[in-house]
């Protein structure tokens, strides 16, 4: 299956097609210009380049969260709009289970999938990687360096920390005597390759959608809802 995949969950955006696990083609960019500037040219000059018409694409796939809340919304608007024109199925996957992808051909490596959240916290998976197959070990969630220390100190297996907020989580961890090693920069990010895989297999499993269905997973509320909460509660 050709699949569409977009990548907007945090400082860098990337496009990619892949089939049947090959890419075809692939677009990266991580030099801070906004996502709303970037993201669509990139995908018309990408498709375009390599002579993928969008009517090609069997499968449109999108990092739903977690991550940026700006960063989402643009890329889930925009796959629900290239979704909509050319009447194709979706599908909205982990930030944290697409990037693992990038390592998962380390044999019993832990991966400590990181993305700053903010206020010493990190969005956190941890997947096993054995032979390019991930093993989920627990669930996407906001998590803080405190505890994510605390659960990893006794474990023996070899570690190996990415994402965005990789740096951060390494320099907690090494320093709070967890021992681990930082993914190397060209692996480190988030990637659409990544993106299309974890797409691949959740369609092989049924979990496909509409463009109107495509949702996001958020996993806490934002900074002006919380403001707004807060407000309210003092009100009463």
């Amino acid at each position: 299956m050709r699949i569409l995949a977009l990548e907007t969950s945090a400082k860098s955006v990337s496009c990619a097609v892949v089939e049947d696990g090959a890419v075809l083609s692939r677009s990266f960019q991580n030099t801070g210009l906004t996502h709303s500037r970037t993201l669509l040219p990139m995908v018309d000059a990408m498709l375009q380049n390599a002579e993928l018409p969008l009517e090609s694409v069997g499968l449109c796939a999108v990092a739903a969260g977690p991550g940026s809340f700006t960063g989402l919304r643009i890329g889930v608007s925009a796959l629900k709009g290239l979704a909509w024109t050319a009447d194709k199925p979706c599908v909205g996957v982990s930030t944290l289970e697409a990037m693992a992808r990038n390592l998962a051909h380390l044999d019993g490596a832990l991966l400590v999938c990181a993305m700053d959240a903010r206020r010493e916290q990190v969005y956190n998976a941890l997947f096993e990687a054995n032979g390019g197959v991930l093993k989920r070990l627990c669930p996407d969630r906001a998590i803080s360096l405190e505890e994510l220390a605390k659960e990893l100190r006794s474990d023996a297996r070899k570690k190996v920390v990415l994402g965005d907020g990789a740096a951060l989580a390494h320099g907690y961890l090494t320093q709070n005597g967890v021992a681990c090693a930082l993914a190397p920069e060209a692996l480190r990010h988030q990637d659409a390759v990544g993106v299309a895989l974890a797409a691949a297999d959740a369609a092989a499993r049924g979990e496909v959608c509409s463009a109107q269905e495509l949702s996001i997973a958020y996993l806490r509320p934002s900074q002006a809802e919380r403001e707004r909460a807060k407000r309210e509660a003092t009100q009463h």
